[in-house]
């Protein structure tokens, strides 16, 4: 599944993760911690939504 910032456009994939920010590949994105941040841009993670 992947999800989209709102603001800037950046998509999180849950089957990439974020290797740099220490999210490993296949990392559900509702598990990803409280104080996640778009690498982006900076918004937290209300500002995602499905693609």
């Amino acid at each position: 599944m992947k999800y989209v910032c709102e603001v800037c456009g950046y998509v999180y994939d849950e089957e990439l993760g974020l290797p740099d920010e220490n999210i490993a590949p296949g990392t559900k994105f509702e598990d990803l911690p409280d104080d996640f941040i778009c690498p982006e841009c900076g918004v937290d993670k209300s500002m995602f939504k499905p693609e």
